[in-house]
């Protein structure tokens, strides 16, 4: 099958931009969400308790920034997605929570020009998935890892795949199960559905090997559940 171009993802997020401004709503499809959001925003305070300046990549609504302001507050940040209405509701609602400077900029983050070693925390919520082959992965770790000050985070809560098949079959089964008790039949074929048409995810520890590889100094894992988990490396 071929995978939903970077124009199809994009349209797609314009047109949904009220259901993933409510955590509640927009993020039934994944498991344990809000677990994973406040796991990713308290370890990013204790990393960097003196954290000035955040990049949301794939931001959405602004949800991941939001908590993170609950964190630590008045922070700087710079929120990147596809969707500028996305951009436009992030930038209402995170505006409303920092006397910081709040930056937007509509694009990819593997095509965005960012200044290198400005960031102390970077947070990646449901948008890495969209990376294709290894390739892509490895330049993208790249670009995140040179973004970051030293001493600085990257904090991921995202779809992950087995390195096992017979492991990731019994997985995905699971969460099919879980979208089929959440909404029936049809709601479980839909999520599939499009995770087989628009993602590419890919293990847990193929990423934190990964983050070593391209230079990170420590990798933390802070939560798994199926196929979804939380997870960070620090420069």
């Amino acid at each position: 099958m071929n995978k939903s171009t970077v124009q199809e993802i994009k349209e797609r997020f314009d047109n949904d931009v009220e259901r993933f401004s409510n955590l509640d709503t927009g993020q039934v499809a994944t498991i344990d969400a809000q677990i994973s959001l406040e796991l990713l925003t308290e370890a990013s305070k204790r990393i960097k308790p003196d954290a000035q300046n955040l990049l949301d990549v794939g931001c959405g609504a602004g949800n991941y920034s939001l908590k993170m302001l609950t964190k630590i507050a008045n922070l700087n940040c710079t929120l990147v997605d596809l969707s500028k209405p996305m951009l436009e509701k992030a930038l209402e609602r995170v505006s409303n929570e920092t006397i910081g400077t709040v930056a937007t900029i509509q694009g990819d983050v593997r095509d965005v020009t960012l200044e290198e070693n400005s960031f102390d925390i970077i947070l990646a919520g449901a948008v890495l998935h969209h990376l294709r082959d290894d390739n892509d992965w490895e330049k993208t770790f790249i670009k995140l890892y040179r973004l970051l000050k030293p001493g600085g985070c990257l904090m991921i809560s995202d779809l992950i795949t087995q390195e096992t098949e017979a492991v990731n079959e019994y997985t995905w089964e699971r969460y099919g199960d879980y979208l089929e008790s959440v909404d029936g039949k049809e709601y479980r074929k839909k999520v599939l559905d499009y995770v087989e048409k628009e993602d590419s995810p890919r293990s847990m520890t193929y990423q934190l090997e990964l983050m070593k590889k391209v230079g990170f100094k420590k990798t933390e894992i802070l939560h798994k559940n199926m196929c979804f988990g939380a997870f960070g490396a620090i420069k």
